[in-house]
Parts: C-alpha cells; structure tokens; sequence
C-alpha cells in the first residue's frame, strides 16, 4: 500500500515510515516535487489536518493522510493550539514562539499543558481521524537541544527532562505523534485484513 504523508518535514516522513514498517509505503510532498505550502485556514486542528489532506489527495488523485499539532497550555485557556507554529507571527520563528509563551506565562502558577496531534486519513475520499495526547509541564527555562519547536519547554508527565533533552528514540516512543499514528497503523492493518 502506498500513501502520500502531506508533509514537507523530511524528518516527519522518515519518523512515521518507521512507525508504520514495510507494509505500507510513504510518499512525502519532496517525493513528489511539490514543495508549495499547504493550507491552513482554519481555527481546530481537525479541520486543519483535513484540509491538507483532501487538497493533497485531488492532487495527485492517490490515498493520503495529513496531521496537525498544537500545543495546548491550560493557563492559556488552550492557547497557543492551532497557532502553535506561527503564535508569533507569520514568521513561525520557534525561538519567537517560545518567549512568547515565556512572557504570557511569566506570573502563572499552573504550568500544566498537553501535545495533541490529529492526523487524517483520506482513505477512497472518506476522513478518518486519530487523535494522539501527551500531557505534561511547561518549564521555566529551555533546555535541552534536539527536537523542534515547544520541546525544549515541554517536560512529558512521568519525566524530568524536557522533549528537547531526550534522544529523539525516547521522545518518539511517547509522543503524541505517535499515538496518533499507532491508532492509524491499527486501523490501516484492519483494513488490510
């Protein structure tokens, strides 16, 4: 089985054909030559990973499935979520993004926030959603340098380390991400079936 990952993360791409093994085989954006942005136009991660996926799929006519994260920060009423990449500016500078938070978080007690990430299949023209969640802290200073994005202020709940302080094996094994792409391999292999 063959699937287009709309994504134009290479690092992505690679992290979740690992996840999925040999059964199914996966195409990113660069595979293809597109190197165009995707849209995302909408205000939930929902309608955001469906949008991705559906102007992939008409496309290039072929099953395929995007995703979208946010990080979501309890003191911040949800916030920064479906703008976690660009919350502060157009830029989606991650050094920018971080400070921000640091400035919005400056006087808060309750540092307690979660990844969510929701990936859509677009299997025959039909949406399929997978919902992966890690909770966890925001930290008061980074730490940490592999990653990207919020992982060097985001320590899972259970650790005491940072994402950005892990070796991305340790990260890889509880994130989000995966979660959401375990849900989609166990759909995908009942499909299969």
């Amino acid at each position: 089985m063959k699937l287009i990952f709309a994504t134009q993360n290479q690092h992505k791409r690679d992290e979740v054909q690992a996840l999925l093994g040999n059964s199914i085989q996966i195409l990113s954006l660069a595979d293809l030559q597109f190197h165009q942005e995707l849209p995302e136009t909408h205000d939930t991660l929902e309608e955001n990973a469906l949008e991705k996926a559906v102007f992939i799929s008409n496309k290039f006519s072929m099953d395929c499935f995007s995703e979208d994260t946010g990080l979501e920060i309890a003191a911040l009423n949800g916030a920064p979520g479906v703008y976690s990449a660009r919350y502060a500016g157009e830029g989606k500078n991650p050094e920018d993004n971080i400070q921000l938070v640091f400035q919005q978080m400056n006087e808060k007690e309750n540092r307690s926030a979660q990844f969510r990430t929701v990936v859509c299949l677009l299997l025959k023209n039909e949406p399929h959603f997978f919902e992966g969640m890690v909770a966890g802290t925001i930290t008061k200073e980074q730490t940490g340098v592999s990653g990207f994005g919020y992982d060097p202020i985001f320590i899972p709940e259970g650790y005491d380390r940072t994402f950005a302080a892990m070796t991305k094996e340790e990260k890889n094994e509880i994130s989000h991400r995966r979660r959401a792409i375990d849900k989609m391999s166990a759909f995908l292999k009942k499909q299969a079936d």
